[in-house]
């Protein structure tokens, strides 16, 4: 018996005893009102027997519930209940952007689960929340929000660099850190590798995720994404799109209108920031959601905790040669967004707001006094010359 179906059967069962038991008070008030020294008349002797088996009826039943439900018991379950609540809403979320997911087969084909730089969360599905539906956004506009957004996280505190040495705690932390953005959408656990507890319901959230999202099924899917990150990513398609003259240089032919459509804006987007921002900016972008589906694939039981804590490992190691900061690392994973939403022709302010949204989170903390992981962990310091990470 599944979790949904307890719930359901427990809540019925509760609610009839209370409702059955207020109902014999009023019985046993109504007879008490209107009691007589006459001889009860034979229905009212019935009325009066059925009242009684109905209250014993029902102080067994409580009973049995006590039994079987504890109050630790009855915790959990709501628990799992609020669970299943957030599901369903992403689920309808999920039914909203099978357009999106149309699309992004269309652009990857086969290729999908290596190439598609993928919605991570199912939190962030709606990018048209509070826009208005009439209003196109132009490419000028966009790039005229991202330096903004960039440059208010530039604001941001953060704690000094500190020397991480070879103690491989803080590297093991720092590796779960660099999930943070993805693991702050998606309401993550960041104090360890699992991201959340071991309960069927998050399971199969989390798998619906990396499935849909990413395209992955298993352990082999999830290792090649994982490699295609680690040893090029979009750090490498931004270099190509930079160092092509047009944009049809980029294109295989394959492409529909669609596609065509979203090189042309990624190929000018990294024109437009080709002297800002080198190849290595985009190191974020690639190691965040790289951290996040080496967590993902140890949950799900694709890889084993020894091998994401390597795969970390090599993620942190490469985030801090390329990036100097958690506001270094949060602009490049809003930047490697920006450019990801362009080559999908996607909407793509939203998701700029929520991505900011989740940094400022982590740097600053929320208003009910939870986040702040990133605030509370210091960035490590670069070494030496001489040194290698």
């Amino acid at each position: 018996m599944d979790v949904n179906e307890i719930m359901n059967r427990a809540k019925a069962a509760r609610a009839q005893a209370l409702e059955s038991l207020h109902k014999t008070e009023e019985k046993a008030e109504a007879l008490a009102d209107s009691f007589s020294p006459e001889p009860a008349a034979p229905a009212e002797e019935a009325a009066a027997r059925e009242a009684q088996q109905m209250a014993a009826n029902d102080q067994r039943q409580v009973e049995i519930l006590g039994q079987v439900f504890d109050s630790q018991t009855m915790e959990q379950m709501a628990a799992n209940q609020e669970q299943l609540q957030r599901m369903m809403e992403q689920r309808v979320a999920e039914a909203a952007c099978a357009s999106a997911d149309a699309m992004m087969d269309q652009l990857f084909g086969e290729d999908m689960g290596v190439l598609a730089a993928a919605l991570e969360t199912l939190a962030m599905d709606d990018d048209s929340e509070g826009a208005d539906p009439d209003e196109e956004e132009t490419d000028d506009a966009l790039y005229t929000l991202l330096d903004e957004t960039l440059a208010r996280l530039e604001t941001l505190p953060e704690p000094a660099p500190a020397e991480y040495g070879r103690d491989p705690a803080l590297w093991e932390r720092f590796g779960i850190l660099l999930s943070g953005i993805v693991s702050t959408l998606n309401d993550h656990s960041l104090e360890g590798l699992d991201v959340e507890e071991h309960i069927p319901v998050l399971e199969q959230q989390v798998l619906s995720v990396v499935r849909r999202s990413w395209g992955i099924d298993g352990r082999g899917g999830l290792l090649e994404t994982l490699r295609y990150l680690g040893q090029g990513g979009y750090a490498e398609r931004y270099r190509f799109y930079c160092e092509a003259e047009t944009p049809e240089e980029l294109m295989t032919g394959d492409e529909d209108e669609d596609g065509r459509e979203g090189v042309i804006r990624a190929w000018a987007f990294a024109r437009h920031y080709r002297e800002r921002y080198s190849p290595a900016f985009m190191a974020g972008w690639d190691v965040g959601r790289a951290a996040m589906l080496a967590r993902w694939g140890s949950y799900l039981g694709w890889i084993t905790p020894e091998e994401a804590q390597g795969i970390l490992w090599d993620l942190a190691q490469r985030a801090a040669r390329d990036l100097g900061g958690w506001r270094e690392f949060a602009q490049s994973y809003l930047f490697g967004g920006l450019m990801w939403k362009l080559l999908c022709n996607s909407p793509a302010a939203g998701y700029l707001g929520y991505l900011a949204d989740a940094a400022t989170a982590l740097l600053v903390g929320k208003a009910d006094g939870s986040g702040g992981q990133w605030r509370g962990f210091p960035w490590p310091a670069r070494r030496k010359l001489g040194f290698t990470l």
